[in-house]
């Protein structure tokens, strides 16, 4: 099956260029990263009631992508973000790699500020 997903287009402020967290805990990772696309839209949500991480961010897929949990932004770099987020800006993310190393998934992102350029 041939899936494609929106991308962000090309203009934004980049804010955080990443690893995603936690993606070895994540359950039957391995049988759904076939159809995680690099380029994808991904989406980020706050957790603010985290035992572990005042500033969590979730990284999912979207909607359309079925809301895969793939993990958290990095704990000791999310704190902007989560602020942001919290202030309601529009921040989004996007698949740049991927990759296996043993058992763990490996995925690249950038969380970007869309701009409103034309």
């Amino acid at each position: 099956m041939n899936t494609t997903y929106p991308s962000l287009p090309p203009t934004g402020l980049v804010l955080l260029e990443c690893l995603v967290a936690g993606t070895t805990h994540r359950e039957n990772l391995r049988q759904h990263e076939p159809g995680l696309l690099v380029g994808q839209v991904l989406q980020l949500v706050r957790e603010p009631d985290s035992k572990y991480d005042d500033w969590a961010v979730k990284v999912l897929t979207t909607a359309e992508a079925g809301e895969l949990w793939l993990g958290y932004l990095p704990e000791v770099r999310n704190e902007t973000v989560a602020r942001l987020l919290d202030a309601g800006f529009p921040i989004a993310a996007r698949l740049t790699h991927k990759d296996w190393e043993d058992e763990w998934l490996q995925l690249e992102i950038e969380v970007l500020l869309p701009g409103q350029h034309a």
